[in-house]
């Protein structure tokens, strides 16, 4: 609604302006007619017709793209509302000077009024036809652009979770045959992980609160086959908990971080994850005590494109992604994106 107020306004303006270069040239091309006069009549009839036009154009086809109506309803439009524009527009002038153009005035020259008001009108509903065709195409291509980015989002994460899920199915494999209980436990995390992301499956966003939950149920089932080999923390101010980001975005960096990272290490290590905002923008950092970089990610693997991607779709070069050694060893992966309210 505001959008079309300030839109209609910005006619409005834009009329009265053409108005008075249409005043301005007839009283140059009729010296001996009263700029004032010229004035007058050329902002009262500009007025009225786009009072009608504007009005009418909202009532007759409502869902038009361009905000002008579609075929015939558009010519209808501009035979109505000129002619009557022009007849109340003369009226109204009559009112302000207190005398009558249809008696004082001879045929030709209301005739030739008449053809005058009807190019002007012409030109410039063509004009806002032209922009409102234009904007309307900027915006499905803006809708269209958006569309296709949250397919996107919605593919690579229906491609991410088979992986996540069919390496904890082959973990938990081998646990039923080697160690009962510690496989129950990891079925019960497995379950809740499982609940969790079918729940938020109907949303391209999600609360980071929620991604650290997922994180948490993750983490713990890889504790369960990894035991005290397995350490890890995960720190979230509630101040940044409501900040949205697409499903399972930080999962292939700390799955990256325990396959690649811990796991080949006979100790194994720790995985820390921790947010925080920095010069308003949000910066999250996943840490491992793993092989590092040059023993580790030799080459970028499917979870870390899934990140690259996904952080390209849905911000662009808004947001970014850094892979740092650690010293003595291991890795940190640095996020850095703007916040986001999506839903």
């Amino acid at each position: 609604m505001q959008t079309i107020r300030i839109d209609r306004l910005s006619h409005l303006l834009q009329t009265l302006a053409f108005c008075l270069v249409v005043a301005s040239l007839k009283a140059y091309f009729e010296p001996g007619k009263a700029y004032a006069v010229s004035l007058v009549y050329s902002i009262a009839i500009g007025t009225c017709i786009w009072a009608l036009i504007d009005f009418g154009r909202d009532r007759i086809d409502p869902g038009s793209a361009t905000g002008w109506p579609r075929g015939w309803r558009s010519v209808l439009l501009l035979m109505v509302s000129i002619p009557s524009g022009f007849v109340v527009g003369i009226t109204l002038g009559d009112r302000w000077f207190g005398w009558s153009s249809w008696q004082e005035w001879p045929s030709h020259r209301l005739l030739d009024s008449l053809m005058l008001t009807v190019v002007a009108s012409a030109v410039i509903s063509y004009f806002f036809y032209s922009r409102g065709r234009s904007a309307g195409l900027l915006r499905r291509a803006a809708e269209a652009r958006r569309d296709a980015n949250e397919a996107r989002l919605k593919l690579l994460e229906a491609q991410l979770e088979p992986h996540m899920l069919f390496n904890t199915l082959a973990n938990l494999r081998v646990l039923i045959a080697t160690d009962a209980p510690r496989a129950e436990a990891m079925l019960d995390h497995l379950v809740a992980y499982l609940r969790a992301t079918l729940d938020g499956a109907r949303a391209a966003w999600h609360p980071l609160a929620d991604e650290y939950a997922r994180l948490d149920d993750y983490l713990a089932l890889m504790a369960v086959r990894m035991g005290e080999r397995l350490a890890y923390s995960l720190e979230l101010p509630p101040a940044l908990g409501k900040a949205r980001i697409p499903p399972l975005l930080l999962q292939p960096l700390v799955e990256n971080a325990i396959r690649h990272g811990l796991e080949p290490q006979l100790a194994g290590g720790r995985v820390d994850v921790t947010t925080t905002l920095e010069d308003g923008r949000i910066r999250i950092v996943v840490s491992d005590t793993g092989r590092g970089l040059g023993k580790g990610l030799q080459q970028p693997g499917f979870g870390t494109r899934q990140v690259y991607e996904r952080l390209a779709t849905a911000w662009g070069e808004a947001a970014d992604v850094r892979f740092l050694p650690l010293e003595p060893q291991g890795t940190r992966v640095v996020i850095r994106l703007p916040i986001s309210d999506r839903k």
